[in-house]
């Protein structure tokens, strides 16, 4: 207090109050036995002191605060110290209350209430809205007081705080304050401080039950009389601390917890719990959905408590982390607290996958054999725990570490281990095993190894040093770590059986195994040949494998199935690119080998062609072939031919014809054997021949990274490890690689994990290409037992019965459990020990999964998991109904497309093909974002389609699968229809025929409305590019109404009636037209580029052109610039036309205008060509030359000369106007090499005259003009003429540099070019020279060696030379003038 000197009488402060001076915020009264007084502390605050005799004051100070004006809207906070409340101040203080609304906190220390004063108290904070803090210390309210406030909270619905500091409140206050929890939501903290802790229980338990976002805080005084914290939640960070609690109470709260949704870290650290309460939270974990964090550190919990809490486990899916050190639990409590956290094959998932951080040990944990063995599976199973714990073990030994690191180098999940404190964490042998396990594994980023004899000894610092290499943060140089490995020659080859069935391939392949090795047959081979009877009572039915050693070598037969409902499979198992293989193409000599009926010739060739088309198609999926299938022919059931009959002769001839018809396309061996399989000693020189060319193969194929050989060593020991395994998993595969290959292995946490994935799969790739595995991307796994995965699983998917097996509607489809179900039942055997070893190794649904990957199959609905399964390949053809489209309206039009293999004698559509195309479609049209409702639906091979009012029908055709026809019945336009075909159907086609090309015919409209049978449409479709290169070759204005005429339909030899032609315009899209448009306006701006007029020159020229010889020499330049003045403003006026045509006529219009004022030109200047008058030797010689190359039997034009060029023959043309052309069987001369003379005199003549030429050519334009035969018929030496010049050779680029300046000319036309009178001159000089040179020069040797003759024309006297038949046609116009 302060002193007296200070203090003021209690009338200043009535006097002061009334006047409302006083803008008092906080009023402090203390009742004291001294004086009375009051003393201003600051400007806002005001103590009061009472004496007991100023009793009176202290009533009046309260009235006169509820009606000052200045403290009803200051007032906030009010404190009593040691006031004993008599009812009337009590009803004093509720009218200040009522009046003073800014009022927010009371304070009551060291007050004294009886009932009727705590009554009227707690009535008027029952109905105050203002109050937002109370605090009761040492006020003695008890139980009783603690039930009414707890009442009239109930009711209140402002006051956020209540503290309530000693006053014994007990387990009923308690009790009753937590029933006003349940009620009252807006309390915001709750402070007890009461003598007992039980107090805590209920008010914490109340908090939790109703998720109560309320601060508590419980205090209590230990067993040492010391003040302490029994119970801690803070909402902010949604953490309980419960410090100590009786078990009751302990158990009560977790009680609480099950349905909590408010705390999300329990701290139970150093509270005594037992198995009761551990039996509560088990059903805590099961329930709570938000406990993230459980700290029971010190909790004294033993096997049975723990044995609780990992029970509980199995259900939780939100608790993250979890401590248990310090406890009393020994390797009971280990094994079962792991359990939720492991894996124990590889079928079975992780019960519990949330759980990232757990720790337990400490002196009294007692780890021992099975708490070792607990956490050695859990290290090297589990997936999700990155924070893994052992405090303060003294149980483990060194040796026990050493296991404890082994494990963690196939651990990619934990990021941080802790072993401090644990005693067997010491020597040499542990420090290198900690070395060993982080270069295995960089995913570690922290081990903490404190308290430990290692870290005692000093010897950590490497470790926490290699940590730091594997936390570096710096990019590694980006190096292909396979580049620089070792490469070696492959050790696998395999050898495939091919042949129908009962051709024997079985009996053969067990007869090339005895040869092998007769007598060293490994012992599982010899189990088999026990059973091999029992398999032989029946045909062998699926694909089957066979492996043997010749010295280092591994040979590999692959007995593919012969049953036709393998075929589909057949791709599946095909070689890849650079895969070491052998082909045996197997085919009996009789039809069944019972009956002794021999097969005809025909017959065997035609299943030798079947196998042999097969194996062209296939090994054409390769990118790059890097040599031929190696393809050995072979005849069974030799030994019943006795004698050699006629029939074997018809055999041998028709072999032959198949090895000539596949030369180039196969290699075969020169040899066809002719064994009789049972028989050893007939196909041992079979078996020596698979020894030799195997050898071979292995030679010639591309190397192999050493590290393949080295991995298929590892595989085999992965497999015995693993209970024989046949299937490996590809996480599987990643640790192998992690552990075992250093190459292969991720070095730090931060290196690029993509690439390493990358190189993985190559890895993958090449196994499976040589043989040892089968591996697909598309797979979550790697096949190590081929024989299992062919014959077991590949079969199975083949024979299995749907139909029989599940009750499926006639559509098809199977549902998911029904297929399961199928799947497990076909691989029981019903022979005693002969089961499957599928399902112990992958799921049903891994076999799912792997037909939906494979596209073996698809989901009705794929976003529906339960989803019914169609497998196409095992759909039966329906009997033949009429065929009809669904929609059959006037509007509808109807289109098709017929895509036929280019090569279909050597090629066909496997029978793999069009299954996987039913999957493929169907997948990607279910993954268009407008389908619209797209039904779909199969038959053996028909793809029927509905999508955005288009039907379409796609059918495989041909005897075996060489064309496909996509028809469409559609209510849209024809280019929006055609657009479906080139956007998703061809392509999706085209996807699953890597390299086979397929031409694009058009089908007629015709048999597409009608469905006509396929044997009645054969020759009804048309080339797609020959129906452009149709349009291209006519004039402007009839490429729209260009009419393609079709061949009549013939059933039985009579006519089918229908419309003989079709429109292009009903054949073609817009696009397709547009395509067309475009490449003749390329052709013409081409040409027009070679006539453009120099900028300087009049347009207005164009309007005037001049038609001869003479009216050129005078109004135009005598040069190829010249010559086309105008031709500038008709490629602008193009252009216009382009940006205004609103449709394809309007086009057409506008390129019949550009074509039709270029050809002019083109008339005049080839016009003017022929009758330009040389005066040199008085036109003695031809003038039209050009020059012919000869190729493999075949002639090019040369259209650019270049010094070094050799075998070039000499022709002239028919120079007769109008009519020009090329004389047939003309024998021209040769000129043998061409100098640099020659390229100077003849190279503008070649580059200008010859490139009108063939731009002419290339347009059509000397049919589009109508000039008959005026621009040449070079077809024959243009037919392999490209857009630009030719060069011939690394030679003849060389050459063009040293000439190019003569060859090509000077390209800027704005700076001149030669005269053409020159450069005619020049070359007809030449060829003056070159004539005489080759003694032809007179008028007699020139018609003996070019078949011309020299005339002039009686109405202009022009002098020209002319071929025999315009001599006799022409006789009236022209006359003969020897020279």
């Amino acid at each position: 207090m302060a002193s007296n000197q200070n203090l003021k009488d209690i009338q200043w402060v009535l006097q002061e109050m009334k006047s409302g001076s006083l803008n008092l915020h906080s009023v402090s009264f203390f009742l004291s036995p001294q004086s009375s007084g009051c003393h201003q502390e600051t400007e806002n605050s005001l103590n009061v002191n009472i004496s007991e005799d100023s009793l009176v004051h202290f009533s009046q100070l309260l009235k006169v605060l509820g009606t000052a004006k200045g403290s009803r809207s200051s007032l906030k906070n009010l404190e009593f110290h040691q006031v004993k409340w008599e009812l009337q101040q009590v009803k004093d203080l509720r009218l200040l209350l009522e009046n003073c609304l800014s009022i927010k906190q009371l304070v009551f220390q060291r007050n004294k209430f009886d009932m009727k004063c705590l009554s009227e108290l707690t009535d008027t904070l029952r109905m105050n809205k203002c109050i937002k803090e109370i605090m009761l210390s040492e006020s003695g309210i008890g139980s009783d007081g603690a039930e009414l406030i707890a009442s009239a909270l109930k009711e209140n619905g402002s006051l956020e705080e209540l503290q309530i500091w000693e006053d014994s409140i007990g387990s009923k206050g308690a009790e009753e304050l937590s029933k006003m929890i349940e009620v009252n939501s807006t309390l915001k903290m709750l402070t007890i401080f009461d003598s007992k802790s039980i107090t805590a229980t209920p008010l914490i338990s109340a908090v939790l039950a109703r998720n109560r976002s309320m601060e508590v805080h419980v205090w209590s005084v230990d067993h040492n009389k010391k003040n302490s914290k029994v119970v801690e939640f803070v909402p902010e960070n949604n953490t309980l601390r419960i410090y100590h609690l009786d078990i009751s109470g302990a158990c009560r709260v977790a009680c609480a917890l099950g349905w909590n949704s408010t705390v999300r870290s329990l701290d139970m650290t150093g509270v005594k719990l037992k198995s009761r309460w551990a039996k509560e939270f088990r059903w805590v974990l099961e329930q709570n959905r938000s406990l993230k964090e459980v700290n029971l550190s010190k909790t004294c919990l033993k096997d049975k408590g723990v044995v609780y809490v990992a029970a509980g486990l199995f259900k939780n899916q939100s608790l993250q982390s979890l401590y248990l050190d310090g406890n009393c639990f020994g390797g009971i409590g280990v094994e079962h607290l792991l359990c939720p956290l492991s894996r124990f094959s590889a079928l079975q998932n992780q019960a519990n996958v949330t759980l990232k951080s757990v720790t337990f040990g400490g002196r009294k944990t007692k780890i021992g054999r099975d708490g070792l063995a607990a956490i050695l599976q859990m290290l090297t199973s589990n997936q999700s725990v990155t924070r893994f714990g052992i405090y303060d073990d003294e149980s483990l030994n060194p040796d026990d570490m050493l296991k404890i690191f082994k494990s963690l180098e196939r651990n990619a999940a934990l990021r941080c281990l802790s072993l401090q404190g644990c005693k067997g964490v010491k020597g040499e042998a542990v420090l290198q095993s900690i070395m060993e396990t982080l270069n295995v594994n960089p995913w570690i980023e922290d081990i903490d190894l404190a308290r430990t004899p290692l870290q005692i000894a000093g010897k950590t610092e490497g470790i926490y040093q290699r940590l730091g290499q594997n936390e570096r943060t710096e990019p590694e140089p980006d190096i292909d770590l396979l580049k620089d490995m070792t490469m070696t020659v492959p050790k696998t080859c395999r050898v495939f059986l091919c042949g129908q069935e009962l051709s024997g391939k079985t009996t053969l392949c067990n007869s090339i195994s005895q040869n092998f090795s007769p007598s060293k047959l490994p012992y599982m081979n010899q189990v088999r040949t026990l059973v091999n009877p029992v398999e032989q009572a029946v045909r062998t039915v699926g694909m089957k494998t066979k492996t043997f050693k010749d010295e280092d070598t591994k040979i590999s037969i692959w007995n593919l199935a012969g049953q036709q409902e393998f075929y589909s499979l057949h791709d599946i198992m095909f070689p890849g690119h650079g895969s070491a293989s052998l082909f045996l193409v197997v085919s009996s000599l009789y039809r069944k080998p019972n009956n002794r009926e021999p097969k005809t010739p025909s017959e065997i060739e035609e299943d030798l062609q079947y196998w042999l088309r097969f194996i062209v198609s296939n090994s054409r999926r390769a990118v790059e072939q890097c040599m031929l299938p190696n393809v050995t022919m072979v005849l069974t059931h030799y030994d019943k031919i006795n004698p050699p009959s006629d029939n074997l002769q018809a055999t041998v001839s028709s072999i032959q014809r198949v090895r000539e018809k596949f030369q180039g396309f196969v290699e075969f061996y020169p040899t066809v054997f002719t064994v009789d399989a049972r028989s050893t000693a007939s196909v041992s020189k079979l078996s020596h021949h698979l020894r030799k060319t195997s050898k071979t193969i292995l030679e010639r194929v591309p190397r192999v990274y050493q590290l393949c050989n080295d991995l298929v060593k590892l595989l085999s020991d992965w497999r015995q490890e693993n209970r024989n395994k046949p299937a490996m998993k590809w996480k599987e595969f990643g640790e192998l690689c992690q552990v075992k290959i250093p190459s292969l292995r991720i070095r730090s946490r931060h290196d690029n994990k993509e690439k390493v994935e990358m190189r993985r799969r190559a890895v993958a790739n090449c196994l499976h290409h040589i043989g040892e595995v089968i591996y697909f991307d598309e797979l979550g796994f790697l096949i190590l037992d081929c024989e299992w995965f062919c014959g077991e699983v590949l079969g199975l998917i083949a024979r299995i019965d749907v139909k029989r097996q599940s009750s499926t509607e006639k559509s098809g489809f199977i549902s998911r459990k029904e297929l399961e179900k199928c799947l497990a039942g076909s691989l029981h055997s019903h022979i005693p020990g002969m089961g499957s070893n599928v399902f112990e190794n992958l799921d049903t649904s891994d076999l799912l999964k792997m037909m939906l990957k494979l596209e073996l199959c698809y989901e009705q609905d794929p976003s529906d998991p339960n989803s019914p399964l169609l497998i196409p390949s095992n759909l039966e053809e329906g009997r033949w109904k009429p065929q009809r489209w669904q929609v059959n309206t006037p509007d509808c039009i109807y289109v098709g497309r017929h895509l036929h293999l280019d090569d279909s004698s050597h090629m066909f559509l496997t029978p793999g093909f069009f299954p996987r195309l039913q999957v493929h479609l169907h997948n990607k049209i279910t993954g268009l974002k407008n389908q619209h409702g797209a039904s779909y639906s199969l038959e053996k091979y028909l793809i029927s389609i509905s999508i955005n009012g288009i039907y379409i029908r796609i059918e495989l055709g041909g005897q075996l699968g060489y064309y496909i026809d996509v028809l469409a019945c559609s209510t849209k336009n024809l280019t929006e229809t055609l657009r479906l075909f080139q956007q998703l159907i061809i392509p999706a086609i085209q996807s699953l025929c890597h390299g086979i090309t397929l031409i694009d015919y058009v089908l007629r409209p015709e048999c597409v409305k009608n469905l006509t049978p396929p044997r009645y449409r054969k020759n009804q479709y048309v080339p797609l590019q020959q129906l452009k290169q149709a349009l291209l070759s006519v004039p402007a204005d009839s490429m729209y109404d260009y009419q393609h005429t079709w061949e009549p339909m013939m059933d039985s030899g009579s006519p089918i009636p229908g419309s003989d032609f079709d429109f292009a315009r009903n054949l073609l899209s817009d696009d397709d037209f547009r395509e067309v448009l475009h490449c003749r306006y390329h052709d013409l701006h081409n040409l027009a580029v070679e006539l453009q007029v120099p900028l300087e020159s009049n347009p207005d020229e164009l309007e005037h052109p001049s038609t001869g010889s003479e009216e050129i020499d005078g109004s135009i330049e005598p040069t190829f610039a010249g010559i086309a003045k105008g031709v500038e403003t008709v490629l602008q006026r193009l252009k216009i036309i382009e940006q205004e045509i609103r449709d394809i006529k309007k086009e057409i219009q506008g390129l019949r205008y550009y074509e039709h004022r270029l050809l002019i030109e083109l008339h005049n200047k080839v016009n003017y060509l022929m009758n330009f008058k040389v005066q040199l030797e008085e036109r003695k010689v031809p003038n039209m030359f050009y020059f012919v190359r000869t190729e493999n039997y075949s002639r090019r034009l040369v259209t650019t000369m270049i010094s070094g060029m050799t075998a070039l023959r000499l022709h002239v043309l028919c120079e007769f106007r109008r009519e020009m052309h090329v004389v047939e069987d003309q024998i021209g001369c040769e000129l043998m090499q061409v100098d640099n003379i020659t390229v100077k005199c003849l190279a503008p003549y070649m580059k200008k005259f010859m490139k009108l030429i063939t731009f002419a050519l290339k347009i059509g334009a000397h049919l589009a003009a109508g000039m008959g035969e005026m621009i040449p018929d070079l077809s024959r030496e243009v037919a392999h003429l490209v857009d630009s010049p030719i060069l011939y050779g690394a030679a003849g680029a060389a050459a063009a540099g040293a000439a190019g300046a003569a060859a090509f000319g000077n390209r800027n036309r704005s700076k001149g070019s030669r005269d053409i009178q020159q450069d005619l001159k020049a070359a007809q000089q030449w060829v003056v020279d070159f004539l005489r040179d080759q003694r032809c020069s007179t008028g007699k040797d020139i018609a003996e060696k070019f078949g011309l003759w020299r005339v002039r024309y009686r109405d202009d006297g022009q002098i020209a030379w002319v071929c025999r038949r315009h001599i006799y046609t022409r006789a009236n116009e022209i006359i003969e003038v020897p020279i």
